[in-house]
Formats: structure tokens, C-alpha cells, sequence
């Protein structure tokens, strides 16, 4: 029994305690399955593992800058900062080390789910959140029921997201329709609740007509243009809300953070906001590699086992429609979160951190669904709630997870405040039921999605409503938001969103089915390098790539794709580029053809688009 048990504690040290070697034999193993070829299976195997340490880089320089953020605004503002007994990186190095096995065993709870109910209609499809959120119930089973086996929180882990990922896209999925104008894609984001909040707080509030006061009717200032760019935008208000509080902060607690720095306190404080927002940026780049490689092992049962499904895509996929919206609600989120900050403080509650990314996306997303159902003035109600959620959760949340991960309570999307903290609630009133506690919470949750289900598809059959096999088949290839969509060549054109020329939604279904034919320009390079570009560079950058290949293929044009953010992507000289025109217009000439797209998954726009912008340029 002894060696038995030196034999599993080996194991357990050196793989599952390891999470970047566990993610890379997930990725070896994915990849083998698929048959991939040898040069493939390795260094896919590799990327994921290389992706796993950079996460972990990230987090490290992330926390590092939120400890020294908050002990120097708690001084200048007279108050303790919060405390905790645990940080991110201690608990992913511990109990947190099961989360790519919750990862993987609740996505095939979920394909489960989906093959046997058509209801359930969406495969969810954005992959850094697929980890975000498994974090958030690792940690949060950890908090209500303690020390868990870890094969039990993996077990129970897999169950709660599985059921979760089924779930979230049909609760935003009216809504979803309304914005994109039609029902190929639903939405697969952590900021739902934001998003349904929105949308039908403001249409119950009854603040306006989505036609009339439709925000992209509202033109914003260009200065403030740069807060598209989160890493920008995170360094500009975390550099000035250090800057001032070094100048009323106890000058014995600034010399305690800055240590051993010889620079002067302003110059700390830039350098800190610096890399406060660098290790974010290193965070996203980390979850975006090793994804990319993780979740595509999920291929063949998405395009073989699943037909007649939907992709779930990441948020920004909305954004195209009303960018406008977008910056609303996220300059509504980001001041309603700054005065709050200032509230708290006076009220000696709690010293909130901005969340930048979470602004912007929450804050987008509240803009976005207001403003499909209000216009402007929806956009508003939804970036105001957003700052709201995300102070109120970040004060409650960082008690609540004090013992696991309280940063999970600082950089938080709603979705993960409602979940984490209806588990954590659960487990209290379940405690009674000793060890099978977890296991009944895990057996309610897979109950009571199969009754919903149940009752969609009847209500579906009953209504007549009922897709199956006659819906556009769409398989998708899961990545770190990677996504292959296939949608019918004569399938109905997207409807624009309210107050957005129909242009904007692509030529009709008879537009450029043919492929070109292959007319050579002199001037046009034999392979084209091709970058698609978005905010962050894991979403909707991928999901346009995606369709971008199959529009050159189309057209006959050899071209090598790839994606990136637009912080990264004004490094690159390539010879196009395709992204919204609000990024276009921040990359200037990096390349001779500038793309603009409105409609990542419309395969007809995007070829459409692709071909004006060859022409243009005589590369036809």
C-alpha cells in the first residue's frame, strides 16, 4: 500500500499538479485522435504547454500589480486594503490544478447534452472563457464544501459547466437575435447576465425606440477613441488613479512597495500601471495560445456527431453591429465604476480595483443590448448597470473567495459572481448531506437542464418551430474562440440590427457564389498574408479568419491566414488586413489592402469585401 500510495503521489505531483504538461498530453492526445500528421501533433502538444506557463506569467504579473494598487489607494484614502489568505496562482497550483480536467470533461458533458436534446441547439465556442469559468466553480466548490477529492471536483466541475454551456446561449438567445437580425448565431460569453439585463430592464423601463434613438446615429469624440484598445485604456486610468494616490498616500507605505526602485514615486507608479496592464495582456495571450490547441480535439464530434447546431460565439461578434454602442456603454461603465470607487472609499467599504477588460467588454455588452431595445439611452442603462454589478460583486465577491482566489472577485464578468455565488450559497444549505452534498448539488443542476430542455423541445414541436435537419448545418471547429462556420450558399441574408444600412449585412444569398477566376495581377503576391484583426485577438479575429479562408478559397486565392489584437497588429506588415472599420482606422497603412467587415460569419459579405478590396488594388 505504501508504494501504491508513493506511486500516486508521483503522479500526482508531476502531472495533474503541472497543469502546463497536463494541457499539452490533453493537446498530444486530441491531436493524435484526429490523425493530424506528426509535425502537427508536436508542436500543437508544445504551443498549448508554452501557452499554459504564459498564462501563468501573466497571472503572477497581474497579481503582483493589483497587491501594490490596492495597499497604495487603500493608504491614500486612509482605509486597510483586503486582505486574503490564498491568491490565484496558489490555488491554480493546487486545488485549482483539476480545471482542464473540469475543462475538457464538461465540454463532452455538454456535446452529450446537445446531441440528445435538439433544444439545445448551441455548441459554445469561446474558449479563454471556457477556462475563466471553470475557474470560478473549482474555486467556488472549494469555498462552499472545502477539501474535495480532486476527482470528485473534477467530476462534479465537469457536470456544473457542462450544464452551464448548454444553458447560457438559450437565455440570451432572444435577445441575440434581435441584435444580430437573425438566428445563425447565438451568444457565448460570461457577460449574459448583462447582456439580458440590459436588454430587457431597458425595455421594461421603456427608455426609448431602438429605431429613433439607435446609438449608431451618435457620433463620439476621436480623443477618446483610444479606449477601444484595452491595454491602452488599462494603463491610462490605472497610471492616473496611482499618480494620485501616491501624492496622498503614506509615504512609508510607498516606500515599502516600491522597494528597492531608485526612479521617483510618479515614474513607480506609471511603470506599475505599465505592467499592471501587461500582465493582463500576457494573461489573454497565454489563454489564447494554449486554447487554440486544446479545444480543437473536439473537432470531429462537433462536425460529425452534431448536425443541425449552432455556434455560440464570443461577444464581440455583437460589436459590429453598433460599435457605437460599444464605447457608450463602456465610457457609462467605466464612470459609474470610478464614482463607486470613490463612494466605497468614503464609506471605508472596500477599495475597488477597475476592471478594465471588464468594462469594456460588460460595459460593451450592456451598450450593445440596450441599445437594440432603446437605442442610446439603453446603451447608458446597461453600461451604468455593468459599473454597478462589477463594483457591488467586487466588494461582496473578494470575502467570499478570500480563502481560494480572491482575484476572481476583481476581474469578474456577472456570470461568474451569479454562479460562484449561487454554489457557494448551495453548498451552505447542502452541508447537512456530509460528503454526498457536492454529488446532489451536481445531480440538481444535469436534472433540472434536461426539464428545460425537455420542455423547449416541446414547445418547440408543439409551435411547429422545430429545425432539425432542415436548419443549415454548421460545424465548428472550437478553439480559443476558433470557430469553422458553415453556412448554406443560399441560405436567407442576414437582417440588419436597427438603424444600420442593410449593406452593412453583406450582398443577398446570390451574390459571388461562383469562385473568381484566377486572373493573376503582377503586382499581387503569389501567397497572400493575410491578418485578421480584433480587440483582444481571441474571439471574433478567429472567427474571422475562419470565414476568410473559405472566401479565398472561394475565389481561388492562395493565402496564408492569421489572427491577432490591434495592439499587436501595428507591428505587422502584411499584405491584408481585415477587421471592423473602427480597427482599420487605428492600424493606418500596415498593409495595401485594408478589409473592412460588419459580418464575421456571413461568408458572402466577407467574400464580397475581400474581392472590392483585391480589386482596388488591381489584385484581382
Amino acid at each position: 500500500m505504501g508504494t501504491f500510495e508513493a506511486v500516486v503521489r508521483v503522479i500526482t505531483d508531476n502531472l495533474f499538479a503541472q497543469v502546463s504538461i497536463l494541457i499539452g498530453l490533453i493537446a498530444l492526445v486530441g491531436l493524435i485522435l484526429q490523425r493530424k500528421p506528426f509535425d502537427e501533433v508536436v508542436a500543437g502538444a508544445l504551443r498549448a504547454t508554452i501557452g499554459v506557463v504564459i498564462l501563468n506569467i501573466g497571472v503572477e504579473i497581474f497579481t503582483g500589480g493589483l497587491t501594490s494598487f490596492q495597499a497604495i489607494v487603500s493608504s491614500a484614502m486612509g482605509l486597510e486594503p483586503p486582505q486574503a489568505t490564498s491568491t490565484l496562482a496558489d490555488f491554480t497550483a493546487g486545488a485549482g490544478s483539476v480545471v482542464p480536467l473540469i475543462i475538457a470533461g464538461g465540454f463532452v458533458v455538454h456535446l452529450v447534452l446537445v446531441r440528445i436534446f435538439p433544444a439545445a441547439r448551441f455548441v459554445y465556442l469561446t474558449g479563454h472563457l471556457m477556462y475563466w469559468m471553470s475557474v470560478v466553480i473549482a474555486a467556488s466548490l472549494v469555498e462552499a464544501f472545502g477539501d474535495v477529492n480532486r476527482w470528485v471536483l473534477a467530476a462534479v466541475g465537469s457536470i456544473l459547466i457542462g450544464c452551464y454551456w448548454v444553458l447560457q446561449p438559450l437565455w440570451t438567445r432572444p435577445l441575440m437575435r434581435k441584435v444580430m437580425g437573425d438566428d445563425e448565431v447565438g451568444l457565448g460569453h460570461t457577460d449574459s447576465l448583462i447582456a439580458v439585463a440590459s436588454g430587457y430592464g431597458a425595455r421594461a423601463l421603456k427608455l426609448g425606440d431602438p429605431v429613433e434613438h439607435d446609438s449608431e446615429n451618435v457620433r463620439l469624440p476621436k480623443p477618446i477613441s483610444f479606449f477601444k484598445d484595452i491595454n491602452v485604456s488599462t494603463a491610462t486610468v490605472i497610471s492616473v488613479i496611482m499618480v494620485i494616490a501616491i501624492l496622498f498616500a503614506d509615504s512609508g507605505v510607498v516606500s515599502e512597495q516600491m522597494g528597492d526602485a531608485t526612479v521617483l514615486p510618479g515614474v513607480w507608479a506609471i511603470l506599475q500601471a505599465l505592467r499592471f496592464a501587461a500582465g493582463i495582456a500576457i494573461l489573454l495571450f497565454g489563454v489564447r495560445m494554449f486554447l487554440a490547441e486544446i479545444v480543437p480535439a473536439f473537432k470531429g464530434l462537433s462536425e460529425k456527431a452534431l448536425p443541425g447546431t449552432k455556434p455560440a460565439l464570443d461577444l464581440p461578434v455583437t460589436f459590429t453591429r453598433a460599435p457605437t454602442a460599444v464605447m457608450i456603454g463602456f465610457l457609462a461603465s467605466t464612470v459609474v465604476f470610478l464614482a463607486l470607487m470613490l463612494v466605497f472609499a468614503a464609506t471605508g467599504w472596500f477599495v475597488l480595483v477597475p476592471p478594465m477588460i471588464m468594462l469594456f467588454f460588460g460595459g460593451g455588452a450592456g451598450g450593445v443590448f440596450g441599445n437594440a431595445v432603446a437605442g442610446w439611452r439603453g446603451a447608458i442603462f446597461g453600461g451604468v448597470l455593468n459599473g454597478i454589478v462589477l463594483s457591488v460583486g467586487q466588494a461582496i465577491g473578494w470575502s467570499l473567495y478570500a480563502g481560494t482566489a480572491p482575484e476572481l472577485a476583481t476581474l469578474a464578468d456577472a456570470d461568474w459572481y451569479a454562479v460562484g455565488w449561487a454554489l457557494i450559497g448551495l453548498g451552505s444549505l447542502l452541508a447537512p448531506l456530509g460528503a454526498w452534498a457536492v454529488w446532489v448539488l451536481a445531480g440538481a443542476a444535469l436534472v433540472i437542464t434536461i426539464a428545460i430542455l425537455v420542455v423547449l423541445g416541446r414547445r418547440s414541436s408543439s409551435t411547429g418551430t422545430g429545425e432539425g435537419a432542415a436548419e443549415a448545418r454548421v460545424p465548428a471547429a472550437v478553439g480559443a474562440g476558433a470557430v469553422a462556420v458553415d453556412q448554406e450558399a443560399n441560405g436567407p441574408e442576414p437582417v440588419s440590427s436597427p438603424g444600420r444600412a442593410s449593406s452593412d449585412a453583406g450582398p443577398g444569398p446570390a451574390a459571388a457564389t461562383t469562385p473568381a477566376a484566377s486572373t493573376s495581377s503582377g503586382d499581387r503576391p503569389e501567397m497572400l498574408d493575410v491578418l485578421a484583426v480584433c480587440g483582444a485577438g481571441m474571439g471574433s479575429s478567429l472567427i474571422l479568419r475562419t470565414t476568410a479562408e473559405k472566401a479565398l478559397q472561394r475565389l481561388d486565392i492562395p493565402a496564408t491566414l492569421r489572427h491577432t489584437d490591434v495592439g499587436s497588429a501595428r507591428g505587422e506588415r502584411v499584405d491584408v488586413v481585415i477587421a471592423q472599420q473602427t480597427y482599420l482606422d487605428e492600424l493606418g497603412d500596415i498593409a495595401p489592402v485594408m478589409v473592412p467587415i460588419t459580418d464575421f460569419v456571413n461568408l458572402d459579405h466577407v467574400e464580397q469585401r475581400l474581392r472590392e478590396g483585391l480589386e482596388k488594388e488591381g489584385w484581382r
